[in-house]
């Protein structure tokens, strides 16, 4: 690695730069391009593999420090996937297949070839869903931005888990408690069980979906949602005006 040339952050660390090739330190140069109109900053895809083998090569090398490990261990993992969606994708191509393949692919071959520890990384939420609570919300929606309304969170949990089973949204605040910093370790849907909890919550998804598509309100929405999917041991209500401080889960 150049004397000159300084890593990301997330390859920063002293123990890492034995491992880091002056190839993969050009590809973490940012890509400029454009999200819904607006600039933003993202890196060759190719940069995911080639971080995790700097990684997996310090951590051969016994030099990984201890805070680094759980990193490592998600690196292993991604490789895993990786390599049999490398696999999988190889022989789309050869026969014409790729073309016919969902949108969603990837999360459901991870689903159905990784192990069960990598499906917390597997997107639950799907793009539908917040892009119709931005349109309800009259928020501005960006395909590929991460980023939501701090709000956004409590209105998942008062849509979604409030409305699973009785005592589930308590149960996983519970289970998922914040740390110093005020954030939880893990997501909510992240704590379901994969035999039934899963499977519920892509069904209360689906139809929330569907009730959010036919609505040309968040008010008419959610008079619709408390008559097809009230709240367990709650009446009829009125749609919550939602605080900036409030919990809940994004």
């Amino acid at each position: 690695m150049q004397g000159g040339a300084i890593p990301p952050p997330f390859l920063a660390a002293n123990n890492l730069k034995a491992f880091i090739s002056e190839d993969l330190l050009r590809d973490t140069m940012p890509i400029l391009f454009k999200m819904g109109g607006a600039k933003a900053y993202g890196y060759k895809a190719v940069l995911l593999p080639a971080v995790c083998d700097v990684f997996l090569k310090a951590k051969d090398a016994g030099v990984l420090l201890p805070r680094q490990e759980h990193i490592a261990k998600q690196c292993e993992i991604l490789i895993r996937g990786l390599a049999t969606v490398g696999v999988i994708a190889l022989v789309d191509e050869a026969t014409g297949y790729q073309e016919d393949r969902a949108r969603d692919a990837l999360e459901e071959i991870l689903r159905k070839f990784i192990s069960a520890e990598l499906l917390k990384w597997v997107k639950t939420f799907p793009d539908e869903f917040y892009r119709q609570m931005f349109r309800l919300r009259d928020w501005q929606y960006y395909q590929f931005s991460v980023k939501r309304p701090s709000v956004a969170g409590r209105i998942t949990n008062d849509i979604i888990y409030e409305r699973l089973a009785p005592g589930v949204l308590d149960e996983l605040k519970r289970i998922t408690p914040k740390d110093v910093k005020g954030r939880r370790k893990y997501r909510y849907h992240q704590r379901l069980t994969s035999d039934i909890g899963h499977p519920a919550l892509r069904e209360h998804l689906a139809s929330v979906i569907t009730l959010m598509k036919v609505s040309t309100s968040w008010r008419r929405f959610y008079a619709m949602l408390n008559r097809a999917l009230p709240k367990w041991g709650s009446t009829l209500s009125m749609p919550l005006e939602f605080k900036e401080e409030e919990d809940g889960e994004e």
